[in-house]
């Protein structure tokens, strides 16, 4: 077997057709390992990268439950993949969507992971208002399909609101306007929920405004409103964002309580419009629809007033006329009471003559029957009726006669019971056997079933067992004396 020969020259060890690696002195490319070109490649990107400011079509938007948010951005003929890191994607002031033209700012840099590079977002924002408007329409479109902006489900305003919620800026004119349009119209009690109505965080802490009114007790210490106001004053669309949000919308729809919206000059109008019960074109106007005008009110309830005492007065200038119509068409009194006055008299007339008539009738009847009760023909009968209760006295010898007869049936009747008494054989000798549990024994095979029997004589009672094997033994018979044969001598 032949084995290759050790190279004769530098060009034989340098050449790409070597077989080992080898590496000489002085040698100005020495091989790197991936973790160390991985590194120089990471710094060149950021060093020569540092800060950039790239404008792409947010795809594959996805954020993950470290609430990092991880993301591509492209545009017609590239890729770049991107991350943002918590903090940056809660100051976002937007959601970000597939589909989204943004800039953002940072820096790029390289994953050794996947040997890929990609941008570390700081800052992301809509590419402009066209951008803006396309991602405004996009979150109104999902919104609606999940109806929040349903007019079925919006509450009717209270007509006169005893306490009114205003979710606004408790520095602007806003609601310097509302207090003093409600002012003119009808005092009302106010709350005021101050809040940022823009910038970071404006539209969280109208969200929470709204839930906190909704969630409010009716007999807390603080009055419950019966209707709430969430006012701003007119902006670029970029300033009106905040009440775009979504957070802001699904607040606004899921309050308990009837809200106006009043955001933006009419032509502004916000996603808060569709999502509130109402929308006034102008904070001023929502406190006017808010509440009527007191003086108008009054002078409302004046003239019903007014209109009720007319029309009772005329019910009864009415009344007054139909009753003295009727009076007249009516008969005198007298009239009326003639025809019953002469019957009265009529039936006393025959009421007079009656109880004549009754007495002389009463008297001849009397009359008729006064000779029976003569008091000879009396006292006879009272003798005959004596001399009958007489013939029904209780003579002794009938009583003895009884008592005898009744004495001869208990007499038969004891003699049947000593006859049918059962321990009377016991006299003449015979025993009655009864069981333990004290039923008569009448059979053998009835005795032959219980250890012991009890034998009842005439002078006691005496317990006997069944079983012989129980029985103590009977002694031996003593041996009879037997007579010696004749002639035998007796040995004793």
């Amino acid at each position: 077997m032949a084995f290759p020969s050790a190279p004769d020259s530098d060009d034989d060890i340098n050449g790409s057709g070597g077989l080992l690696a080898r590496e000489s002195a002085g040698d100005n490319a020495p091989a790197l390992s991936i973790s160390e070109i991985s590194q120089l490649l990471k710094r060149t990107v950021e060093d020569r990268f540092g800060f950039v400011r790239v404008r792409g079509e947010l795809s594959g938007v996805k954020r993950a439950a470290s609430g990092h948010l991880y993301l591509s951005l492209k545009d017609e003929n590239a890729k770049l993949d991107g991350v943002m890191w918590r903090g940056g994607v809660q100051k976002l002031s937007f959601r970000p969507e597939d589909g989204v033209e943004v800039i953002a700012t940072g820096k790029l840099t390289t994953y050794p992971g996947r040997s890929n590079y990609q941008i570390v977002i700081d800052r992301m924002e809509i590419a402009g208002e066209g951008a803006l408007l396309a991602l405004l329409a996009k979150l109104k479109a999902r919104l609606e399909g999940e109806g929040l902006f349903d007019p079925a489900r919006k509450k009717a305003l209270p007509f006169l609101p005893r306490v009114i919620g205003v979710v606004t800026s408790p520095t602007g004119a806003v609601i310097r306007d509302i207090l003093h349009r409600l002012s003119d119209r009808f005092p009302t009690r106010v709350i005021v929920w101050p809040v940022l109505v823009q910038g970071q965080g404006a539209g969280a802490q109208v969200a929470n405004a709204v839930r906190g009114f909704s969630n409010m007790p009716a007999d807390g210490p603080i009055p419950r409103p019966d209707l709430v106001i969430v006012a701003r004053g007119g902006g670029s669309i970029e300033d009106l964002w905040g009440f775009n949000e979504e957070d802001v919308v699904r607040a606004v729809a899921e309050c308990t309580i009837p809200i106006i919206s009043a955001v933006g000059h009419e032509t502004d109008t916000t996603l808060c419009d569709f999502a509130a019960d109402l929308r006034a074109p102008t904070p001023t106007a929502a406190a006017e629809l808010a509440v009527p005008v007191q003086a108008e009110l009054a002078a409302f309830v004046a003239d019903l007033n007014a209109r009720q005492r007319r029309a009772l007065a005329r019910q009864l200038s009415q009344a007054k006329e139909r009753l003295e119509a009727r009076s007249q068409r009516l008969p005198q009194p007298q009239a009326l009471l003639q025809g019953q006055a002469q019957r009265v008299d009529d039936l006393a007339d025959r009421l007079r003559r009656a109880l004549v008539h009754r007495t002389e009738i009463a008297g001849s009847l009397l009359a008729r029957h006064a000779g029976a009760l003569r008091p000879a023909l009396l006292s006879a009968r009272v003798a005959r009726e004596r001399e009958r209760l007489a013939a029904q006295r209780l003579r002794p010898e009938t009583l003895l006669q009884r008592i005898d007869h009744a004495r001869g049936k208990v007499d038969a009747l004891d003699r049947l019971r000593r006859s049918l008494d059962p321990k009377a054989p016991l006299q003449r000798g015979y025993v009655l056997v009864t069981a333990p549990d004290g039923h008569v024994v009448r059979s053998r095979a009835d005795a032959a079933t219980h250890p012991a029997l009890r034998i009842e004589f005439a002078d006691g009672t005496l317990d006997v067992a069944t079983d012989l094997a129980s029985l103590p033994p009977r002694p031996a018979p003593k041996p009879r004396p037997v007579a010696s044969p004749p002639g035998q001598q007796e040995l004793f």
